[in-house]
Formats: structure tokens, sequence, C-alpha cells
């Protein structure tokens, strides 16, 4: 089936940016709202009007590209015509409870088809962090070990289980964590800890990882929480043969694997869940982001054994008050429905190709970039002061990228050095040829003026 979306999208700019009206309506809203918005809304300083596709209008009438696509979420692009009907239609009919409706039903059906190993048990929430605890405490209650492993650059959300298995410093203020928290190496090659390159290393990182845990680890392990590809680290891509690593290291010390798919699950990166890209099929899998659309709807998939292990499956021993609602039900049906009719899963791999090969040139045609990687729609380009020392450039020089893309139409995350792209999934080559345009432009800028000296 043809993707039902725009195609071939571009941007329109008649203000300066921000127009008057997003001053001012922002103005308004820095009244009341917390300075904890999300870095690049803050910084864009527009007030948007209404979206479709690839694109972003906002308030004075200016069009924006958009390849930061919600962080993973819009998968379906905005506004998508058979998203918007669905939901009209289920909140005419009823949008609140945990009572079982024939949209849950079928939404649990279309996720069954596209099932890996025995995984067909699925509890619903509301939020990734949601998700996440809930893991951790049905891997608590299955192995009846506390102790928890993560990966450095992990992010696993902010909730307390969560964020004391986060791999950065960001957690730094919010101490003391949950006990039991151990953070081994992730397999970053282009910023390898241990100064070795992929495959000579023979994922020392992992080796690494192993000789800690047996040195710190006191009462067991009940599960290694892993993403198949990092997202908020800089879209991380690992080689084929680190999950499975991250397996049998896991099987070492008798504990589960928990594929955090919040970003890589449903087709992002050309497959339908990122454990797949490496043959891995884990014990447990939080799901979020794209399958709802855009609405709030999380999950944790589990199997029939573990689905049964107590307390967490009494009843209400795992629930939530959101989670499975009609609402969210409708979202995540027609979301996946979507997903699987219009073959996005296939999109993803063909456009994110198509994009990769667009923008794999940069990194030798412009001294500032390090390195450009991609895994379907999920790519990264690293934004380097030198290439040797892969030195990341200053947060003022990432800024001045950022407000320059901006001014030229295209919304993107290249405010950090670890410029992060994940488009909807419905993108076209006529659109992603518009996007590289504004690229080329501003990175040329971007060389002339010596950007990365500021």
């Amino acid at each position: 089936m043809e993707i039902s979306q725009p195609k071939n999208q571009k941007e329109i700019l008649i203000t300066n940016i921000p127009g008057p009206k997003s001053q001012k309506i922002r103005i308004e809203e820095e009244q009341y709202i917390s300075s904890g918005l999300q870095g690049f809304a803050l910084k864009a300083g527009i007030v948007v009007e209404s979206a479709s596709g690839n694109l972003i209008k906002d308030i004075d009438g200016n069009h924006f590209l958009d390849i930061i696509g919600g962080i993973g979420v819009n998968g379906l692009g905005h506004s998508h015509p058979k998203y918007i009907d669905a939901l009209i239609r289920q909140v005419h009919k009823v949008s609140v409870g945990s009572f079982t409706t024939e949209i849950r039903v079928q939404f649990f059906k279309l996720l069954d088809s596209v099932k890996i190993g025995e995984l067909n048990r699925v509890q619903l929430y509301s939020s990734g962090s949601e998700a996440v605890e809930s893991a951790l405490r049905l891997a608590k209650n299955k192995t009846g070990k506390w102790e928890m492993v993560s990966f450095t650059g992990g992010f696993h959300g902010k909730t307390m289980g969560a964020l004391s298995l986060m791999g950065s410093d960001f957690k730094k203020t919010y101490s003391p964590f949950a006990p039991g928290a151990n953070i081994i190496p992730y397999a970053n090659c282009y910023r390898c800890p241990f100064n070795l390159t992929y495959p000579g290393c023979g994922l020392a990182c992992l080796e690494f990882g192993r000789a800690q845990l047996k040195a710190n680890v006191t009462s067991g392990v009940a599960a290694f929480i892993v993403e198949p590809i990092q997202g908020t680290s800089g879209n991380i891509i690992p080689p084929k043969d680190f999950l499975p690593g991250v397996k049998e290291l896991a099987k070492e010390f008798d504990a589960l694997m928990i594929s955090d798919e919040m970003i890589t699950g449903f087709g992002r990166t050309g497959v339908f869940w990122g454990s797949q890209l490496s043959g891995v099929i884990p014990d447990l899998m939080t799901i979020g982001k794209q399958f709802g659309g855009g609405f709030p709807v999380s999950g944790v998939i589990s199997s029939e054994e573990y689905n049964k292990v107590l307390p967490w499956g009494n009843p209400s021993g795992s629930s939530s008050s959101y989670g499975g609602n009609p609402l969210a039900s409708a979202a995540a049906q027609i979301a996946t429905q979507i997903i699987l009719e219009e073959n996005l899963v296939e999109n993803s791999k063909k456009m994110g190709a198509y994009f990769l090969e667009k923008l794999k040139p940069f990194a030798d045609r412009y001294s500032f970039i390090g390195e450009v990687r991609g895994e379907g729609l999920i790519m990264a380009i690293e934004l380097v002061k030198n290439k040797d020392t892969k030195e990341e450039l200053s947060p003022k020089a990432s800024d001045w990228i950022f407000n320059t893309f901006l001014q030229n139409g295209l919304m993107t995350m290249a405010y950090t050095s670890r410029f992060r792209i994940q488009p909807a999934m419905t993108i076209d080559k006529g659109t992603i040829n518009n996007i590289i345009e504004i690229m080329v432009k501003v990175f040329d800028l971007v060389e002339s003026k010596n950007v990365k000296e500021i």
C-alpha cells in the first residue's frame, strides 16, 4: 500500500525566526512553564500551529522540515490521516478505563503477528520510564535477585530505578541512587574507551565488563538492560556481535536480558525490532515512542512463563491507571496497522540507506565531521573540532549550527556535537533531497566561517 503522507516536502520561510507571533506567545508561556522543557523547543522559540508528514508550520506561517521526529516518536509523520480518524472515532466511544475493548484486542493481535521468539504477553503503560521500571520489577520477581547491569551512555528514563542505571553524568545531582546498579562499557566504536579498533578489539568492552561484574556483584544480577542502538548518547550503533555478547554475559550471571526498544522498535532501523539486527531474542522488551503515533503509550513484552511470575503477575500487580485505556489502545492499534499496511519498515530501510548515502560524503567534504553513521532511519553525525583527536565541537558552535539550520527551515538536533537524525518513517526521496540541500548550504557556511573554532 502506498504511504498516505505528503511527498517532496519543502521549507517555506516568510518571517525572521522566531516570528513576531511566536515571540509574543512564547513570552506569555514563559510566565508559567518550567524551564526544563526539551532543549530544541526552547532554542527554536517557535509556536507550532500545525504539522503534516515531515513538515511543521508555525503560527507565523513558516514551514520547517523536521528531522527531529519527536526523538523517535513521530514514526508515522505528523497528522497521519488514518491516525486522526481512528482517534476521533474512539474518543466518541470511550477513552478511560482498564476494561477489555475490541480495539485493545486488535492491537494485541497485530503485535503478536510480529513477535520474536515467545514474547507474546503485553502490559501497557503511559511512559518509557514506567515500562522500564516494571520490567526491572519483573526481573527481580523472576530471579529473586536485585542487582542490575546497564551500559555507559545508556538512557532508560528519569524515574529513580531507571535513573540509577543511566550511563551518563546527567544524573550526578540526583543521588543517592538505587543500590545494586552496575554500569559497564557500551560498544561505542567511534569513541572506544580503550582506544582500540573493531574487530581487532575482540569486544574489549564486554571483556572489561565481565571482569568488573565478577569483582563487584555481590548478591547476583537480576537483569542486563541494553538498547540495541543507544539513542540519547548519540544514536550509537554497536557491532552486530555486541548484543549476542550481552546475551551470553547475561546467561553467565543467570540473569535476564531486557532489550529497551523504545527508539529501535516498530521498524525504525529497517527491521521490526532492533534486536533482530543481530539475531538476538531477549527475555523481555520495553516498547514505546512511535507505536503510539504521538499518544503516550508504552509497554513491557514478556513470555507466557514470565507473565505468570508473582507478585508481578497478580491482578493489579503490574498495572497502571492509564495503561491500555481505550484511547491509548486505539492509538497503538492504528499506528501499528499503518506501519504494517504502508510497509514502513521496508521504507525505513530503503529511505535510511538513501539518506545515509547522501550524508556519508560529508565526512570527507567537511573538516568538522568526524563520522556519519546510520541504521535505517536512525542516523547521526559526529561534529568535531579535530578529526584526529575527536574533540567535540563546543556547545557554542553547536548552537550556531542549530540556529543556522533553523533560519534555513530545518528543525534539527544539531545543538549537540552528536547530531542525531530520525525523521518520520514515511519520508520520501524528494523530501530527503530537500533536507540535504539545506544541510549542504549550512555546512558550507560552517566551513567557510570556521565555526568549529568558536
